[in-house]
């Protein structure tokens, strides 16, 4: 059984957890697993597709922790029409992720010709997937964007087999890992050639 199915599966306990922390962990989700989905189908990658998976079921799980924490909480008719907005910002954000699942499902249909990669690359923002090359092991991503320039963001850090989503600017990177970037195409170029050692 795949890992996100196994999830998925799990009983959801209540942690005591705050409002503003879930709403947090859901936001960051939601910035980068749209930009996964769109690696997943560019590069046909269905490792990518798990990990997507695997972040839906995990906001799916958040918006449940949210709506047991958020009626804990309510006390009052006023706590009540607060806390209102906060769910509808998690139904939307949890309706980000489910777009994202809905995006890889479509590497499941069997087209004669790979159309979508094909649409994904003439956009204004592309995706690359790219292995880090040892002569630049432990440099800091911060460093990466400076010596590329402006212009790039990594989506996220893919070491042996763990994944590290959104990372932190000052996350080192290490040789043989393996890093999904999103940028314009003369960005991404340029990004290609100093890991290649050709700039």
């Amino acid at each position: 059984m795949k890992v996100w199915k196994k999830k998925e599966l799990e009983e959801v306990e209540y942690e005591p957890r705050s409002v503003r922390e879930i709403l947090t962990e859901m936001k960051d989700i939601s910035e980068v697993i749209v930009d996964l989905a769109y690696a997943a189908v560019l590069f046909n990658s269905d490792e990518i597709a798990e990990e997507v998976r695997l972040l839906e079921v995990e906001m799916d799980r958040l918006k449940y922790q949210m709506e047991m924490t958020v009626m804990l909480a309510t006390r009052t008719t006023e706590d009540a029409e607060q806390l209102a907005g906060v769910l509808q910002v998690a139904n939307a954000t949890e309706h980000i992720s489910n777009a994202a699942g809905d995006i890889v499902s479509l590497m499941k249909t069997h087209m004669k010709e790979p159309i979508l990669p094909s649409v994904l690359r003439e956009g204004d923002e592309i995706i690359s997937f790219s292995r880090v090359p040892d002569r630049v092991k432990g440099m800091r991503i911060e460093e990466l964007y400076d010596r590329v320039s402006a212009g790039i963001r990594v989506l996220a850090v893919k070491r042996g087999k763990r994944w590290f989503y959104d990372p932190e600017d000052d996350m080192f990177i290490r040789g043989r890992d393996r890093i999904v970037v999103s940028g314009g195409e003369e960005s991404i170029l340029k990004m290609k050639k100093y890991l290649e050692g050709k700039a």
